[in-house]
């Protein structure tokens, strides 16, 4: 079975190799259209450790603002068509908002293991471990005391900022203590990059990543069904009732999970489909085609302000969630705005889902001695 850790380029050259392939990403500085987030309203301190809103900007005016509670990206600048800053993350106004019990993750650091784990379990070298169920009978995103919950320690160093945590021997149920760092870096050239690295002191599994919604059409907009995405993946996990995979490797080909060719959302998110039924749409993993960071995954535009995003990533799969459980029933959003269904879509660079009980999945086991190391970029142009 495959590891966790890629031996893939090194960060540095990662970064340099990004290009944006489907647009011009343009020159100019973007005008002060969008809010930055009140830095006052994210200040706090929990469980003795302080708490506080870090933003990075690039010399083009887009930026990004992140709370070190739960390396949650709070907000996210970036210039549409027409030049004008435009915020394409859901979030909320305050600290306090991200903390009540049931939000939907916004813009998460998630881990230790992203998405889904089948039956709150799994067995590592003779041992089963059993994990907080916080999804039904499954354990969804590391369970209640997963990472994005975390005060995580903060260095900011310009358009980087480093966060890093020691989860110990036993949280939420998952062995080894685990030495995470996760930088975010805001690149002039209008990417955000995320590189996650661990280590262990006694096997366990890892599966980070990052829980940002996007509406490309600015948050607060009503629908992301009219975006045309694009993933380069010929075969998806199909999932049972519970949206745990079944094993399986499904190709897409002549179904609504096709988006091998760009099209919208909506397009096929109706189709009579058992597994969009299961989902309430899509929430499934695609098991991408190449995953070396150098081509995007996944390319999504907005027919309205021209954003065109572009995801890499060295991750094997990527889980497209297209916000089927917002509700839009309060109105916590930025601005006291309200999010209501499918007016997001997530887009979660991953291992597979419930990988610890498939053995054809790749592993996500981390050995002490090997290192965790991965990234992710998305890159916004127009």
């Amino acid at each position: 079975m495959k590891k966790i850790f890629l031996k893939s380029l090194p960060f540095a050259v990662l970064c340099l190799a990004v290009t944006c392939t489907s647009c011009n990403s343009g020159s100019d500085k973007g005008t002060e259209a969008t809010q930055q987030s009140d830095s006052s309203k994210y200040t706090s301190t929990i469980d003795g450790k302080s708490v506080k809103l870090y933003t990075l900007k690039n010399k083009k005016g887009a930026s990004v603002s992140i709370t070190n509670y739960g390396g949650r990206i709070v907000s996210l600048l970036v210039p549409d068509k027409n030049n004008k800053l435009t915020d394409v993350v859901l979030g909320y106004d305050s600290l306090g908002a991200y903390r009540k019990k049931g939000e939907p993750f916004f813009g998460a650091l998630i881990g230790r293991y992203g998405n889904r784990i089948g039956k709150g379990k799994f067995t590592l070298d003779g041992k089963e471990y059993h994990l907080q169920l916080n999804d039904g009978v499954n354990t969804l995103h590391g369970g209640n005391d997963g990472f994005f919950s975390k005060v995580w320690d903060a260095k900011q160093d310009g358009q980087k900022l480093e966060l890093s945590y020691v989860s110990k021997d036993g949280e939420a149920g998952y062995p080894g203590k685990l030495d995470v760092k996760v930088t975010y870096t805001l690149t002039d050239d209008n990417a955000l990059q995320i590189d996650y690295l661990a280590t262990t002191d006694k096997a366990t599994v890892v599966n980070l990543t990052n829980h940002a919604y996007f509406n490309l059409n600015g948050e607060g907009n009503k629908t992301i069904l009219d975006h045309e995405l694009k993933i380069d993946a010929n075969a998806y996990t199909p999932v049972d009732s519970t949206l745990i995979p079944t094993g399986k490797l499904q190709p897409v080909a002549g179904t609504a999970f096709d988006f091998n060719k760009a099209k919208t959302i909506g397009k096929s998110i109706e189709e009579n489909d058992q597994q969009l039924k299961f989902g309430k749409g899509y929430d499934h993993n695609f098991v991408l085609t190449h995953h070396d960071g150098k081509m995007p995954v996944a390319v999504v535009k907005s027919p309205i302000t021209g954003i065109t995003l572009e995801v890499y990533t060295t991750e094997p799969g990527l889980q497209f969630y297209s916000g089927n459980f917002l509700t839009g029933t309060d109105k916590d959003g930025k601005g006291g705005k309200s999010y209501p269904h499918r007016s997001a879509f997530c887009l979660e660079t991953q291992h597979f889902p419930d990988a610890p009980n498939h053995a054809t999945f790749a592993s996500t086991v981390l050995k002490p001695g090997e290192t965790y190391k991965t990234s992710t970029t998305y890159k916004f142009c127009k």
